[in-house]
């Protein structure tokens, strides 16, 4: 049973992001939520479930890379399983991710919710936004042909558009946008959630989702108040964020876990409940030990990509015809350290350098050492003084250390049942002199 190796070299693309509806990348997914402390998409869906037809709003962080794209798809596919009419996208589409405000989420919220209904046959005709589009366009002095739309979301989209490509006319759309906040916020409600709503019970279907991914991007820059940019959208701004009569999830920074404010956080956007986390896949325990569980499923994730269509045990079987033995496997996933991007780009990095199977130890060593002086080359003497102060620890405390540590993929979380919550480095950096 030998893998084909150019569907192998695919599957291993780091950047690509399971689409968990699609049945033929579904065969990918490995699903790890028995052993990252807890059932968080679960628990996000039956959230939802439980409430409807109740609004709510939940918060959803974790490391970049760590798979928080393909748990929310899988939440979309379960949600539409059970009825409900799901929106997700990616903000980044709409969005900046440098220079974001609120106005600018809402109306990316607008934009791709009103799309998603046209394309379910729902109409989003809308006098408010009629006036409000034409408003900007007039305000701006800048040719955006709305022209006499049926959809809602071509013209907010031939605006967002243009003004994502120009921070000028970006920073001029805001200044009219945002004393307009209150009112844009209640007519998304009025004239676009609440009618959508109806339509949807009167279709015999449950209630509407919003999930809006890549907010956990936003830059962590200080803005003029002192503040970073994430603080004052989700702590200053939360409450109008939280002001959506749907059900929404929100992707936020990791640093935020971390904020003096994460109560006010909690009970401005989170509606009294806490954010939920997705760590990493544990390899190790807290006292060291190897975890056996974790490793067993990284080593699936690895070899599913090979094998897509086998059994566990069949994966398993073939495995010397992916990697010149067993402990070559287990070198690639301690080296990723649980971070499912992290094993994706080491396998990648194999299979571009030797272009053959079976990945050798000469091969993986090298795609080790690549990653290892990419990542020392941006830790100073301070951030190195921090990292052996975790590898004795096991801890992180506040913002600074967390956006030194954490935010450049220095230092890993992990949570279990048994230990709660830890944190140990990044396993590549195991070999550097400046830990010695």
């Amino acid at each position: 049973m030998a893998p084909e190796l150019r569907q192998f070299f695919r599957a291993c693309n780091p950047g690509k992001t399971i689409r968990f509806e699609d049945p033929e990348e579904r065969q990918y997914y490995i699903d790890f939520s028995s052993i990252r402390g807890g059932e968080v998409i679960e628990e996000l869906g039956q959230t939802i479930a439980l409430m409807d037809p109740d609004p709510t709003c939940q918060l959803f962080s974790g490391h970049i890379g760590c798979g928080k794209s393909t748990e929310l798809l899988r939440l979309k596919a379960e949600l539409q399983d059970k009825g409900f009419h799901v929106v997700y996208f990616e903000s980044s589409e709409d969005l900046d991710m440098g220079d974001v405000d609120v106005s600018d989420i809402l109306l990316a919220i607008a934009h791709q919710v009103s799309e998603s209904l046209e394309a379910a046959k729902i109409s989003t005709q809308s006098s408010y936004f009629t006036g409000l589009l034409q408003e900007c366009v007039d305000f701006l002095k800048t040719p955006v042909e709305l022209g006499v739309e049926a959809e809602l979301s071509l013209g907010i989209g031939k605006l967002t558009a243009k003004t994502k490509e120009s921070p000028q006319l970006r920073s001029q759309l805001r200044q009219y946008l945002e004393p307009r906040t209150e009112s844009l916020l209640s007519a998304i409600n009025r004239e676009l959630l609440q009618p959508a709503q109806e339509e949807l019970t009167k279709q015999g279907k449950q209630g509407l989702v919003v999930i809006i991914d890549n907010l956990d991007r936003v830059d962590n820059r200080r803005i003029a108040s002192g503040q970073t940019q994430s603080e004052y959208l989700f702590i200053t701004r939360g409450e109008q964020l939280g002001g959506l009569q749907c059900h929404v999830v929100y992707t936020i920074p990791l640093v935020l876990m971390f904020s003096n404010e994460l109560q006010t956080l909690k009970n401005r956007l989170g509606g009294g409940t806490d954010p939920m986390v997705l760590p990493m896949v544990p390899i190790r325990l807290r006292d060291g030990n190897e975890c056996q569980v974790g490793m067993a499923q990284l080593r699936q994730m690895a070899l599913a990509r090979a094998f897509p269509n086998a059994t566990p045990e069949e994966r398993l079987a073939g495995l010397t015809e992916v990697f010149d033995s067993p402990d070559i496997l287990d070198q690639l996933c301690i080296a990723s350290g649980g971070h499912v991007r992290n094993l994706l780009s080491l396998l990648f990095a194999c299979l571009r350098k030797r272009k053959s199977l079976p990945i050798t130890q000469d091969s993986l060593n090298l795609a080790i050492q690549q990653a290892r002086d990419d990542l020392t080359a941006t830790i100073d003497g301070d951030e190195w003084a921090l990292l052996k102060q975790v590898t004795t620890q096991k801890k992180v405390n506040g913002e600074d250390e967390c956006q030194a540590l954490l935010r450049s993929l220095f230092v890993f979380e992990y949570r279990n049942d048994a230990d709660g919550r830890w944190f140990d480095i990044n396993p590549v950096l195991a070999g550097a002199r400046e830990l010695s």
